[in-house]
């Protein structure tokens, strides 16, 4: 069975001689410059054809300059990007001019800022300056991923819910734990959250909470399937989460994982997955 196609909806990099990352001093083997060769050094063979890069929680401050970043790479035509979803805090008064500026840009397609952070408490994206800003992303055709501890992903319903015009993509599956005994909570809240048409998913970060050297894909599948069932094969996307992923798992590993899971699913389901969704979702058609 040939391997299909492959969007990547959710490519990091940074350069830590240019940009200021204040998280990865507590991750030791993520505490140095991940650069387009060496993303590209861990897809070769893959079939990636076109990448969204996803922003990296770096030094708010940097985010006009990260924009720009990214912008300047899906321009110049030698790597796979194509499209990016930058930085940005949704409830700060600098949030409407900062991402007025950007929204014109035909690579920039959406915005996060990592709820499931230590600076982010429960009901951090419930605030009405927050709600406000998630707003103007729909005003402006742009759309938000919402990254929540998996105990939080009411909060993600709620926030939806208050943003009927806003497109919503749900990170890494809700961020299910692979090694938690007991998912019941996360799989009713993450059934609730599918519910909304604005929303879809991203199958990725599912390897991140494996235990290293020691899961299989039999371990990631429950959190898949339980993920293909809710959003259905038209509403979700793939997302290798590199260089995140290797705490537990190389990018080859977690695609070859991914595509065993879902192995005897039809082929335009998994052509669905893959590329076709991310490739209308995002509007990156004119790119492929």
């Amino acid at each position: 069975m040939p391997n299909l196609p492959i969007i990547d909806t959710h490519q990091h990099l940074w350069d830590l001689s240019r940009f200021h990352l204040p998280w990865v001093a507590g991750a030791a083997h993520l505490n140095r410059s991940f650069m387009m060769a060496d993303y590209l050094e861990a897809v070769e063979g893959l079939g990636v054809v076109k990448t969204v890069y996803m922003e990296v929680d770096l030094d708010p401050e940097q985010q006009a300059a990260e924009a720009e970043y990214v912008i300047e790479l899906c321009e110049r035509g030698d790597n796979p990007m194509a499209a990016g979803v930058i930085s940005g805090r949704p409830a700060s008064l600098a949030f409407e001019p900062y991402i007025r500026r950007f929204a014109g840009s035909p690579y920039i397609k959406g915005v996060r800022q990592v709820l499931h952070g230590g600076g982010t408490p429960p009901g951090f994206c419930l605030q009405p300056e927050f709600i406000g800003g998630i707003r103007l992303l729909g005003e402006l055709g742009l759309s938000y991923d919402l990254c929540l501890r998996p105990a939080e992903l009411s909060d993600g319903t709620t926030l939806v819910d208050a943003c009927p015009e806003t497109r919503f993509v749900l990170d890494h599956c809700g961020n299910a734990d692979v090694q938690a005994a007991e998912r019941s909570q996360w799989a009713a809240d993450l059934a609730a959250i599918a519910e909304r048409p604005n929303v879809i998913c991203k199958v990725s970060g599912v390897v991140v909470s494996a235990k290293p050297g020691a899961w299989t894909p039999e371990d990631l599948a429950p959190i898949v399937n339980h993920v293909l069932a809710e959003f259905g094969p038209d509403r979700v996307v793939f997302g290798g989460d590199w260089p995140v992923c290797t705490r537990a798992a190389t990018l080859r590993q977690w695609v070859e994982a991914l595509r065993w899971i879902v192995r005897e699913r039809p082929e335009t389901d998994r052509r669905m997955l893959f590329y076709e969704n991310a490739e209308r979702f995002y509007g990156i058609a004119e790119h492929l």
